[in-house]
Formats: structure tokens, C-alpha cells, sequence
């Protein structure tokens, strides 16, 4: 496979596992409000809006850091399901305490919410293991057509 052919499959790896990082952050955050509603249900469209915001937030947010990720898997060759998953942890770490202001004088973050990010960590490991399952597999595969030796010459004697 391309270099070109490899960017697109990372960036659909990329896209979906966005996606369903941000179904389990909305679903996660806003179940009080969804258990709460009576029988007549939730309307569908309204819940297509909140996926949608939900899929563009953690895209924006994840973006930096989940290049980093995959810049160093595809570089090394890392294949393992263990690397996304943890790689997925610290991208949804990093996307939440992006999001929590630091204290500069006591060097620490103000108003860190456990369950919110609990919910994020896991969404980001949930979506190291989609990317796994889509691109990561096949991480620096690509480098292997370049580099492979010529084939015998199979000539009888």
C-alpha cells in the first residue's frame, strides 16, 4: 500500500473512531437527562445534532494529540492493541484536561470532574481500539513495498 493510500485509511480509521468516542461522550454525559424523559422518547433528529456536535468536539479536540499517537505507531511499526488502547487513554486524557483550566501559580488543574473524566478517558480508549481495528493492524505496512529484497531467480540446472 501507498503512502497516499495509507493517509486516507488513517484518516477513515481516524473519522470513525471520532465518531464513536463522541456517541460515548454524549450518551455517557447526558444519560441523567435521557433516563429522566418520559415514555414519548427522545426525538431522533435532535439526537443526529447532539452525535454531530458530539463527533465534532472530540474531533477537534483529539486531532493534535491523535496525530502524535499515530506518528509514532506508524513510525515503529507499533501493531499492538494494548499501544491504541493506552494511546486512546492518553488522547482522551489530553483532550479533557485541554479542557480544564491550570492553576499556574498552584500548578495544578481547578475543577477536574471524576465521572466527566472517566467518561472521556474511556471514550478515548474505546476509540484507540476502533482505530486499531480499522488502521492500526496494518501500522507501517506501507514501509515494506520500498524496502523489499528482489526475488530469486528460480532457473533450473
Amino acid at each position: 500500500m501507498s503512502l497516499i493510500g495509507r493517509l486516507f485509511v488513517v484518516f477513515f480509521a481516524f473519522c470513525v473512531a471520532c465518531l464513536i468516542a463522541g456517541a460515548i461522550v454524549v450518551v455517557a454525559i447526558l444519560f441523567p437527562e435521557i433516563s429522566a424523559i418520559d415514555v414519548a422518547g427522545i426525538d431522533p433528529n435532535a439526537i443526529n445534532v447532539i452525535l454531530g456536535f458530539g463527533f465534532i468536539f472530540v474531533s477537534g479536540f483529539a486531532l493534535l494529540p491523535a496525530i502524535i499517537v499515530v506518528a509514532i505507531t506508524e513510525t515503529f511499526s507499533i501493531r499492538s492493541v494494548l499501544a491504541y488502547a493506552l494511546g486512546g487513554a492518553a488522547v482522551g486524557l489530553a483532550c479533557y484536561l485541554g479542557l480544564v483550566p491550570f492553576d499556574t501559580d498552584a500548578m495544578r488543574f481547578d475543577g477536574i470532574v471524576r465521572r466527566h473524566l472517566e467518561v472521556v478517558t474511556g471514550a478515548g480508549i474505546v476509540g484507540g481500539l476502533i482505530y486499531w481495528m480499522i488502521a492500526g493492524r496494518n501500522a507501517g505496512r506501507w514501509r515494506e513495498s520500498f524496502h523489499r529484497p528482489p526475488a530469486p531467480l528460480n532457473r533450473a540446472p
